[in-house]
């Protein structure tokens, strides 16, 4: 909820808001769709990677590339954008359009780009793909697969057409959503928009976006406003907006050029809260809630809480649930999953912050696969606040990443500890992530991780096991004594990869009895444990690590994604091992 404070006007009104034509996971995916068509034409190698390290640095950006530029930012300084790509950046952004893209689609199609983002299927494959069968879309990708034609082409066979013909199907099953964190960077400058209307008093975004939901559908927007307002014209016109579908004195509905929906309906300041409530949902949880309002003779509705005919109740969320008699119940737990019961006999939980993170446990350098030194990213975790920050380079199994061998390792630690020496209040953690092969062993000189403050294992290979396999090669890991936090358990990426297949109670139940904790990973392209899996975590007594799994500086703020992930599954600040200053923290992990 925003309100228009004085100081809040004047922060708003002191950098304009930039008409946006294009958001970074769009200006991200054209660079990639660039690479991926260079890699094709057999450019030079370091050209393509450089397209690709781009287009990482922009989709993991926390902030809007617009706004940036509006505010005078030198996109050259950010890692793996140098001047020239700043500039295309840049002239990404005025444009909407891609210049060079657009140059090179005359003779590979674009569609060639979409083939990759099937997995398995890499530019070489897609090359092979396209010259041999001259497939240039995804739909005649699927017709060649279901056909029999893919087995054929040489590094193929019938397996991989299998999985191409079962990944174009769960994509063609999968509703249309945006990631969290994606749709935020559109919806933000439009709130900003929004609230410069003349009569505008608050302004919010409710649906499964306000209920923090790790991928959202349409966006609805409430804005409550005087007389004689003017922001249903304002919403209209904003520079996003490629078709208005409905318009009415009250309420508008777009469609961005993004193909994102935006709905927006102005209420009374008397409705606001009830308002709020009823378009926040979830469906269930307002359907519950009324019934209960029914049984004391009340009618709730978005339009207030209604005794009768007589209005009773409206203007704020916590007004409505008091004329029941609960307590306010945060939007993160509103999918009447015992919630409402939790309110009723005063059992809510006490949700986590992000003002109680201590830290993050989880970071990568440019000594692996992250971006930056780690003085940059020791000197971005303090400015937060974070008493300590964990580095956790990967070792060198995981060959892509030029991970650590015992040598760089050990200068790692050397160089901690003298950057340590220097700092007051905060601490650099020495850790590492290690791969974890499919017996379940580490990938990694077991004398090397005795001198770490702990260890943080995954799975990055061998993804395509079964359950049983998969939960024992886990289990294995944790009997490791060295082994303190299991990364991205279920290595989902959201609307790209599956989750592996796992015994997520019977892993849990290890973990617990080897003091193990998994991590709730924050990178919007994963969140993963899921809000189901935080709850049942808490429920078994397991402990979690919330972290950001950065690979620069400004991707510590992905904390928030992690915090709202934790939030949904009812975890409080005590189920968090992060929430412990340094030393509580390691004395926790200490197996």
């Amino acid at each position: 909820m925003r309100g228009r404070m004085p100081e809040r006007e004047a922060a708003r009104r002191a950098v304009p808001v930039p008409a946006v034509k294009i958001h970074n996971a769009e200006i991200a995916n054209l660079l990639n769709r660039y690479g991926v068509l260079l890699e094709m034409e057999g450019d030079n190698p370091f050209r393509v990677r450089a397209y690709h390290n781009a287009a990482r640095t922009i989709e993991n950006l926390p902030r809007d590339v617009n706004q940036m530029l509006a505010e005078g930012a030198d996109l050259s300084e950010l890692p793996a954008v140098g001047k020239d790509l700043a500039g295309k950046i840049a002239a990404i952004c005025a444009s909407g359009r891609f210049d060079a893209l657009e140059k090179i689609k005359k003779k590979l199609p674009a569609g060639v780009a979409d083939l990759t983002e099937i997995p398995g299927l890499g530019p070489k494959r897609v090359k092979a793909i396209f010259k041999t069968l001259k497939i240039k879309s995804l739909e005649e990708l699927g017709e060649a697969a279901r056909a029999g034609r893919l087995r054929a082409l040489p590094r193929f066979g019938e397996k991989l057409e299998k999985s191409i013909q079962e990944a174009l199907q769960h994509r063609a099953e999968r509703e249309q959503r945006w990631r969290l964190a994606t749709a935020e960077q559109v919806v933000a400058p439009l709130l900003r928009h929004l609230e410069t209307a003349r009569g505008v008093e608050r302004v919010a975004v409710a649906g499964s976006y306000r209920r923090r939901k790790e991928t959202v559908g349409d966006i609805d927007i409430l804005v409550s406003a005087t007389d004689g307002t003017d922001v249903i014209e304002r919403f209209t016109r904003y520079s996003e907006v490629d078709a208005v579908t409905a318009k009415g004195e009250t309420r508008a509905t777009v469609r961005f050029t993004s193909g994102l929906q935006v709905d927006l309906r102005v209420v009374p300041s008397r409705s606001y809260g009830s308002a709020l409530l009823y378009f926040t949902g979830s469906k269930s949880h307002n359907i519950a809630l009324r019934a209960m309002g029914m049984k004391k003779g009340l009618k709730i509705n978005e339009y207030g809480a209604f005794k009768g005919s007589r209005w009773i109740a409206g203007e704020t969320e916590a007004d409505v649930y008091a004329k029941i008699g609960l307590p306010y119940i945060e939007p993160e737990l509103r999918e009447n999953q015992g919630e409402l019961e939790a309110a009723r006999k005063g059992s809510l939980p006490h949700l986590v912050t992000l003002k109680d993170i201590k830290g993050d446990l989880h970071a990568h350098t440019d000594a692996s696969d992250g971006q930056q030194g780690l003085e940059t990213m020791a000197d971005a975790a303090q400015a937060r606040g974070y008493a300590y920050l964990a580095i956790s380079d990967h070792t060198e199994h995981v060959g892509i990443v030029h991970g650590l061998d015992a040598k760089r390792l050990k200068k790692q630690m050397a160089e901690i500890d003298r950057l340590n020496a220097r700092r007051r209040d905060f601490r650099l953690l020495k850790s590492a992530e290690v791969d974890i092969l499919a017996d379940g062993t580490l990938a990694a000189d077991p004398g090397m991780l005795a001198e770490l403050d702990f260890v943080v294992a995954a799975i990055h290979t061998k993804l395509d096991l079964d359950g049983k396999a998969q939960t024992e090669r886990l289990i294995r890991a944790m009997d490791n004594p060295r082994v303190n936090i299991i990364a991205h358990p279920t290595g989902r990426l959201l609307g790209a990869r599956e989750p592996i297949a796992l015994d997520m109670k019977r892993l849990m139940k290890a973990a617990v009895e080897r003091g193990c904790h998994l991590e709730v990973n924050a990178q919007p392209t994963r969140l993963d444990l899921s809000d189901a899996h935080c709850r049942m975590a808490k429920a078994m007594g397991l402990k979690l690590a919330v972290s950001t799994d950065a690979h620069t500086a400004d991707t510590l703020d992905y904390m928030r994604f992690g915090i709202d992930q934790a939030r949904r599954g009812w975890i409080e600040p005590d189920d968090v091992v992060n929430t412990r200053e340094t030393m509580q923290l390691l004395k926790l992990l200490k197996r």
